[in-house]
């Protein structure tokens, strides 16, 4: 089993590749994540190792081959792809841990430039989430150190990671590049070049903006007994609004529920 991490957010990561190696799983790494792991003294490949194909662009280019991809992409239930994959000389890759560029940290600074965005818009890192997370079923991709316990415990327990586990991760990968994705056009979308200006201003109205929501839970019914209904906030909720609050006693509630106590609170705001 082989396990490729490249990680922009190293928490957690030493203890990660710890005991994945305690577990027999061979390390593959990217530029300053390799050479952390190293220093704690574990046995990491480094990514050009792999490739045969050294760095190159300021770091612009590292994983994007088919080394990587075909490794991390190829079903292990067809013959056909592992026969491709022996041709090739390419080694599957089972355990895929990124964490992106910080986009969203880098542009919320006071004073960040246009070039400050760009070079923080990762290209590599999504790519590889996309094909380990296509692969489900073959390839577990953690996108958060939050994963990092839960993994650790499965492997530990059982010596693999059960279908249910992939595809949960799978899916939180997909919700992640979506909202990594809906940031950077956030961002761009709001960018406006005026004639005769040194350089751009973000505008506070963007020409597209992205609704990105996470469900907090089920309603007891929608507007009426007989619809149904759930409560969604947006990704980044604003301080002291309704999805912010917590119940601390009363029935489940319902749509309207929810919609009378917004109205309630937004009209206390007012003074």
């Amino acid at each position: 089993m082989r396990a490729l991490i490249s990680v922009s957010d190293k928490t957690g990561i030493v203890e990660l590749a710890q005991a994945l190696h305690g577990l027999g799983v061979a390390l593959i790494s990217t530029g300053g994540t390799a050479k952390l792991l190293a220093e704690q003294g574990l046995p990491v490949s480094e990514v050009a190792e792999v490739t045969n194909f050294p760095e190159m662009l300021d770091g612009r280019v590292k994983t994007l081959h088919p080394k990587v991809h075909g490794g991390l992409l190829a079903r292990r239930d067809l013959p056909e792809h592992m026969a491709a994959l022996k041709d090739h000389g390419i080694d599957t890759i089972d355990i895929l841990i990124v964490n992106l560029y910080p986009f969203e940290a880098t542009v919320a600074k006071p004073g960040c430039t246009l070039e400050d965005a760009i070079e923080n818009i990762d290209i590599g890192g999504p790519a590889m989430v996309r094909s380990a997370a296509k692969n489900w079923k073959d390839v577990a991709v953690l996108t958060d150190a939050a994963q990092y316990p839960m993994v650790i415990d499965e492997l530990k327990a059982n010596g693999k990671l059960g279908d249910k586990t992939r595809f949960a991760l799978s899916v939180a990968a997909f919700n992640r590049i979506s909202n990594y994705d809906g940031a950077i056009s956030d961002y761009l979308s709001s960018i406006e070049f005026e004639e005769g200006a040194a350089v751009p201003r973000r505008s506070a109205y963007p020409a597209q903006t992205n609704g990105r929501f996470v469900k907090l839970q089920d309603l007891r019914y929608g507007e009426n007994p007989h619809q149904t209904a759930a409560f969604y906030r947006d990704l980044y909720p604003a301080p002291g609004s309704l999805v912010t609050a917590k119940q601390f006693q009363g029935k489940e509630l319902s749509y309207n529920n929810i919609a009378d106590a917004d109205a309630a609170w937004e009209c206390v705001k007012s003074f």
